[in-house]
């Protein structure tokens, strides 16, 4: 059996759902698959305990989706992004320079979400969206690209003939690799570990990253949990160090936890389970193919420092809808995804350089090099033309000249 749409959507992550509201809000016939059903209970097993910063171009974008009322009674806002330098692995901070969001905007850098929460309002949405098939636990087999549509076909024994194909299936992407699209890949030795903390003293809306050697330390505001303060925690560090750290037990964990913040926020205690995963830097040699857009981790990866991956795949969702509703009669033809690589790439070759070298900076073991990094921070702190700069930069409001 075929079935024909105007878009097939292959991923049903966080960018792909999020595409998928998006795209059928504007009135596109759209399919979504993923070969995985979402957890959507941060209870359940599978859980992503991750969370994800949503700056202000993010919002506009689930808002014109009509998510963004459902999202914000569970958001904690970023009013503060504070960089903590430390010397060593045992010295307490000897730099921390706030970016206040309130010197470039009047709303704050962004809000927090915890990702199940995410998937959860954003299937609630597709629910109410007739114009979207979303089907879980199907997945995509093959992909031909063709001048007038696209065919694929799916784990199902059915395939959809579609005039636009969006990839937000992944880093290792099986529609990009069908359709002949390489990667430049950088991987760095380093394992992130994710979870949840309560603390003592409150975040008051200041995310922090903590930087010693093997990778920042970020904590990021999340809405109280049973009336303590409670963050978010992303910790990069050496691969077989966050091996080892994953099997410690809860006390052994929460102890080198709190070391490692410097006590910024008092004693850490563990509040959810902890996930683990690689870190790479990666990037689609184009964006897209005959009748296919590469988006979110299909297109790029980068570690997580300044709150830029996801940002970054709801910016290629924001620009592919802006074309597509200008263009609905040449919706996937060459020229409009010729049109979508030109206004993408650029900026997203200029952030993925700009992440690696951050976090080559903070990988940095070498009293000189350690003494560099916190150097180039109070100075790029300091001039105040360059501050509020780099900080529309990250927000995704300004791009590079």
């Amino acid at each position: 059996m075929t079935q024909t749409c105007d878009i097939l959507i292959s991923g049903g992550g966080i960018a792909g759902l999020t595409a998928a509201a998006a795209f059928g809000t504007a009135g596109f016939d759209v399919i979504c698959v993923d070969p995985k059903p979402p957890v959507i209970d941060h209870d359940a097993d599978g859980a992503d305990m991750r969370t994800t910063a949503m700056l202000q171009p993010a919002r506009a974008l689930l808002d014109s989706a009509g998510v963004w009322d459902e999202l914000a009674p569970h958001a904690a806002a970023l009013e503060v992004m504070q960089i903590a330098d430390a010397a060593t692995e045992t010295d307490a901070v000897r730099e921390v320079k706030a970016f206040r969001a309130s010197d470039v905007s009047e709303m704050p850098f962004g809000w927090n979400f915890p990702n199940w929460r995410l998937r959860r309002e954003l299937l609630a949405r597709l629910d109410t969206l007739p114009s979207v098939d979303f089907r879980p636990g199907t997945g995509t087999t093959r992909f031909l690209g063709r001048t007038t549509e696209a065919r694929v076909g799916l784990s199902d024994g059915t395939s959809v003939k579609a005039r636009l194909v969006i990839a937000a299936d992944g880093r290792n992407s099986p529609m990009r690799q069908a359709a002949g699209i390489g990667v430049t890949t950088r991987r760095y030795g380093q394992k992130a570990l994710a979870f949840a903390v309560t603390h003592p003293i409150p975040h008051d809306h200041v995310s922090t990253e903590v930087h010693r050697t093997g990778g920042p330390f970020t904590l990021v505001p999340l809405p109280d949990r049973d009336g303590m303060p409670c963050s978010a925690v992303v910790w990069m560090d050496d691969g077989p160090k966050s091996v080892a750290r994953m099997a410690l037990d809860t006390d052994a964990f929460e102890a080198e936890m709190t070391e490692r913040s410097c006590h910024i926020l008092g004693p850490l205690t563990l509040a959810s389970p902890r996930s683990i995963w690689p870190i790479i830097s990666q990037i689609a040699e184009r964006l897209n193919g005959t009748r296919l857009a590469l988006i979110a981790e299909a297109a790029h990866v980068v570690p997580p420092i300044g709150a830029q991956g996801l940002n970054m795949s709801l910016a290629d969702t924001s620009t592919l809808l802006d074309l597509a509703v200008a263009n609905p009669d040449t919706l996937g033809d060459a020229r409009m995804l010729d049109a979508y690589h030109a206004a993408r790439y650029r900026d997203i070759r200029m952030r993925v350089t700009g992440i690696d070298l951050l976090n080559r900076t903070s990988q940095a073991t070498s009293p000189l090099a350690r003494d560099a990094r916190a150097m180039g921070l109070k100075a790029l702190h300091e001039i105040a033309p360059v501050r509020k700069t780099l900080m529309k930069l990250g927000l995704g409001v300004q791009a590079a000249s």
